[in-house]
């Protein structure tokens, strides 16, 4: 079975809710809560996502391994 790369069903939901259901779903991955716009890394690794909420704790992106 092939690892889950994307997880675009998890916009709007709680961030630390997502966190937990990615690096359950791969457990190949590490999933960091970054608050949308603020300073981040941009380089890619195969072992993070970056998931990207409001200031009410909301995925605002599509977490996606990179």
């Amino acid at each position: 079975m092939t690892e889950k790369k994307s997880w675009p069903e998890l916009v709007g939901t709680n961030g630390e809710s997502a966190k937990e259901t990615i690096e359950r779903e791969n457990r190949n991955v590490k999933a960091v809560v970054l608050l949308d716009g603020s300073p981040a890394t941009m380089d890619f690794r195969s072992n993070r996502v970056q998931v990207w909420v409001d200031g009410n704790g909301l995925v605002v992106r599509a977490p996606t391994i990179g």
